[in-house]
């Protein structure tokens, strides 16, 4: 049987560079839609996974970088964000609606 880390982590590993996702949306696909806190604390200690989960592309519902104070250093999660194209302003996200990637219509 698959764990529910693993289940966040597949679908995690299939966000599109310069897409990104939030925790409910996943939570969802994975047959958990109230479980987005507990995605979240799954991909806080993903770091070591492999192979390597994208978790930088998980934003909070509003297109907020909620997860940033995970990554090493002060904008990592954002850094990371901007070279894949994504536009950040205030630890947002600016063009939310054109960059979401929904997996439950992806996948």
């Amino acid at each position: 049987m698959v764990s529910f880390a693993e289940k966040v982590y597949e679908v995690v590993r299939k966000i599109p560079k310069g897409k990104v996702s939030s925790y409910g949306a996943i939570a969802r696909c994975i047959g958990s839609g109230r479980s987005s806190r507990m995605v979240g604390w799954v991909l806080n200690h993903s770091g070591m996974a492999e192979p390597p989960v994208p978790a930088h592309r998980v934003v909070n519902r509003n297109g907020l970088l909620s997860g940033k104070h995970h990554f090493p250093g002060e904008n990592l999660m954002q850094s990371l964000l901007e070279n894949e194209g994504i536009k950040i302003n205030d630890n947002q996200e600016q063009d939310f609606d054109k960059v979401f990637w929904d997996p439950m219509q992806n996948l």
